[in-house]
C-alpha cells in the first residue's frame, strides 16, 4: 500500500514492512523479512523531499530521532528512519530464523539497501530519494546506495563512515567480537546464558574507541556527572548494550565487518572487480558531502579523505570536535549539530 502523498506521516512510533520471502546475499532465506521504520513530516505532493536515514550499530529509531528538527527539519522534509537488519528491530537472529553460517551472521549491506528500496516504493511511492543521510554504519549503507542505485538517489551526506572497512577498524571489530564469544556463555553457536562479562569487556573496548582521547583528558564525562572512567562505562555504556540481545551484537559485527562497497558492487551486479573501490565509488552519481570527525578513531579524517576523493565532484568537510566518532551523531552538541546542518544546507543548496 502506498502511502498518499501529502499526508501527514504516522511520526513518534514504529511501524513494520512485511518483505515475505527474502533470500539474502549470503543463501538464507527467510520467509517473511520484516523492516521496521519510523516517518516524521509530510511526503510532499511530488514525492520529492523524502530523506532516508538508516541505522548505525546498536541504534533503534528512538535513539536517532533526535536528529528530526535540529538536523532534518521535519517541516521540510519527509524523514524515514529505517533499522538496519540484525539490530533486533528489523529480522535479526533474536526474532527470526536468520541463523549463523560458516562466516558468521553474513546480512550484507547489498539485503539492507535491497530491502529499503523496496520499503521506499512500496509503502511511499518514492523511487528517487532527495538525500540519504547516514552516519557511522548508516554511512556504509549511504554508499551502498549511491553506487548500487545511482539513478534513485538526489544527495548523499556520509558521516563518519567508509564504504570499506580498513584493517585497522577490523581489529577493532574483531576485538569486540572476541570479547564477547570468549564469555562462557558461547558454545560455539549461540549464548546459553547473558555473557556478562562478554558484555562488560565488549563496554570497555566500546567506550575506549568512541570518544577520543582528548574528550577524556578534558574529563567531559566528569562534566557529565560521572566520577570515573569505569562508572562512566558502568552506567552508559554497558546499559546500552545489555539491552541487545548478543546474537544481535554479533550479526551487526559481521555486516560491518563485511562492509566493502567493492565486493557489493561486484556481487550484486555480476560485473566488476571485488577490489576495485575506486569503480565502485566512481558510480556514484548524486551529489555528495562526506563529513569526518577530526578525533574519529574507527574512520579517521585520512580514510574518508581517500574514498571521498573516488567519489566524482564529492565535497569534503572535518568536524573539529572532541566527541570522536559521535561528533557525527552529536545529540547533546549544539555546535557540532550546526556544523553538519549546514553542511546539508550547502549539499542541497548546490
Amino acid at each position: 500500500m502506498t502511502q498518499a502523498a501529502g499526508s501527514v506521516a504516522d511520526g513518534g512510533w514504529d511501524q513494520l514492512f512485511e518483505l515475505g520471502p527474502f533470500r539474502f546475499a549470503c543463501g538464507q532465506q527467510l520467509g517473511n523479512a520484516r523492516l521496521n521504520y519510523r516517518v516524521y513530516g509530510r511526503l510532499n505532493a511530488d514525492r520529492s523531499n523524502l530523506v532516508l536515514y538508516p541505522s548505525s550499530y546498536g541504534a533503534w529509531p528512538e535513539d536517532i530521532a533526535w536528529v528530526v528538527g535540529p538536523i532534518l527539519d521535519p517541516q521540510r522534509w519527509c524523514v524515514v528512519l529505517v533499522s538496519q537488519f540484525g539490530n533486533g528491530r528489523s529480522s535479526s537472529p533474536s526474532n527470526s530464523a536468520l541463523g549463523l553460517t560458516e562466516d558468521g551472521w553474513v546480512v550484507s549491506h547489498v539485503d539492507n539497501v535491497r530491502a529499503q528500496r523496496r520499503l521506499l516504493k512500496e509503502r511511499f511511492g518514492v523511487e528517487r530519494i532527495a538525500l540519504i543521510y547516514g552516519w557511522s554504519m548508516g554511512a556504509q549503507q549511504a554508499y551502498h546506495w549511491g553506487s548500487l542505485a545511482p539513478e534513485a538517489v538526489e544527495r548523499l551526506c556520509c558521516l563518519c563512515g567508509t564504504a570499506r572497512t580498513t584493517p585497522h577498524n577490523r581489529l577493532f571489530l574483531l576485538s569486540l567480537r572476541q570479547a564477547l564469544t570468549a564469555d562462557p556463555a558461547w558454545n560455539g553457536q549461540r549464548f546459553t546464558a547473558s555473557p556478562d562479562q562478554g558484555l562488560r569487556t565488549f563496554a570497555l573496548i566500546y567506550a575506549s574507541w568512541a570518544a577520543s582521547q582528548p574528550y577524556y583528558r578534558e574529563r567531559h564525562h566528569e562534566a557529565l556527572g560521572y566520577g570515573s572512567v569505569e562508572d562512566y562505562v558502568e552506567r552508559v555504556w554497558l546499559p546500552a548494550y545489555r539491552r541487545h540481545d548478543p546474537h544481535n551484537l554479533l550479526a551487526m559485527l559481521d555486516t560491518w565487518l563485511g562492509n566493502d562497497l567493492a565486493v557489493a558492487m561486484a556481487t550484486a551486479t555480476g560485473s566488476g572487480k571485488p577490489d576495485d573501490l575506486a569503480a565502485a565509488l566512481g558510480a556514484i552519481k548524486a551529489r555528495t558531502t562526506v563529513i569526518a570527525g577530526r578525533h574519529d578513531l574507527y574512520f579517521p579524517p585520512d580514510d574518508c579523505a581517500a574514498e571521498a576523493a573516488l567519489i566524482p565532484g564529492c565535497r569534503f568537510e572535518v568536524i573539529e570536535s572532541v566527541l570522536g566518532h559521535r561528533a557525527g551523531n552529536p545529540r547533546d552538541a549544539p555546535q557540532e549539530q550546526a556544523q553538519i546542518r549546514a553542511a546539508i544546507d550547502r549539499l542541497c543548496h548546490a
